[in-house]
């Protein structure tokens, strides 16, 4: 999908393995394209996707020449001591992906190339062949605490690549970080849009500093989430759709809680919120 716009600032990512990560068939679109319904079939989308299933997925999908790029790391921002995977080069990248792991993660689960599909690998590629940077930060925590890092994090970035485009990623309970970092007007300003991948819903988020700002907000969801349902976020996203809020909502059709780490298009997702 190819998206144009006028602005200065825009940005597309090129096609990287497009025909294989590519959404499956869309089963409904509404919105003029800003809720589609994909169709999720465990069979083909796991078992034939993968050699092991949800271990490793087959060769095709994956590239790693980019592993001459990336590294694990610890960063010092703020007095603080972070521990990130890192894919491409912070310094003067032109956007930054940052993504945010659930309980239990760590930035290992980011940096795996063979799990999930080979859904990081491609974000991988994608950020080192267009001139940006993933990183994949260790949350120590969910709450507050948590969340002041992932600013910091954030600031340290803006500092070094003053005209990135950077995109937040907050995955199942990650999502928590991404719902506090709205409420936080300095680190909204240096965002260009969020990402709540099968996540919690906000119920408070209109009151926040992303709503004021109409910070872009991609969803997406498993309809058979059986950790947060679905159909919460789905309500949240028709609320700011109806406002005219730039939203935009994938919902995979009978996936489960982990569906949208390992089917979400990074490259649809991001050129949408560039695009904005």
């Amino acid at each position: 999908m190819v998206f144009a716009t006028g602005q200065a600032s825009a940005l597309e990512l090129k096609p990287f393995k497009d025909a294989l990560f590519a959404y499956p068939a869309i089963l409904a679109s509404e919105d003029n394209g800003d809720f589609i319904t994909v169709d999720y079939q465990e069979m083909r989308d796991i078992n034939g996707r993968d050699s092991v299933p949800e271990r490793e997925v087959k060769g095709d999908y994956v590239s790693l020449g980019v592993r001459w790029k990336q590294d694990f790391e610890k960063i010092e921002v703020g007095g603080r001591e972070i521990e990130i995977f890192r894919a491409g080069k912070i310094k003067n990248a032109a956007f930054a992906v940052i993504f945010i792991h659930g309980r239990g993660g760590d930035r290992k689960l980011g940096a795996n190339d063979k799990r999930f599909g080979g859904n990081f690998n491609r974000l991988k590629n994608l950020a080192v062949d267009n001139g940006g940077v993933y990183l994949a930060p260790s949350v120590k925590s969910f709450d507050a605490a948590g969340a002041e890092e992932i600013s910091a994090l954030i600031g340290a970035v803006k500092a070094n690549a003053p005209k990135a485009r950077i995109v937040l990623s907050c995955a199942s309970m990650g999502s928590f970080i991404c719902w506090s970092i709205a409420r936080d007007a300095k680190t909204v300003a240096e965002l260009s849009g969020m990402m709540v991948m099968g996540g919690v819903s906000d119920p408070d988020f209109k009151a926040s500093a992303a709503h004021q700002a109409k910070l872009p907000l991609f969803f997406s969801h498993g309809a058979r989430d059986s950790v947060y349902a679905a159909d919460q976020q789905v309500a949240a996203y028709r609320a700011l759709k109806k406002e005219g809020y730039p939203s935009r909502f994938v919902l995979f059709e009978t996936g489960s809680h982990g569906t949208p780490v390992r089917m979400t298009d990074w490259r649809d997702s991001l050129n949408w919120i560039f695009s904005r």
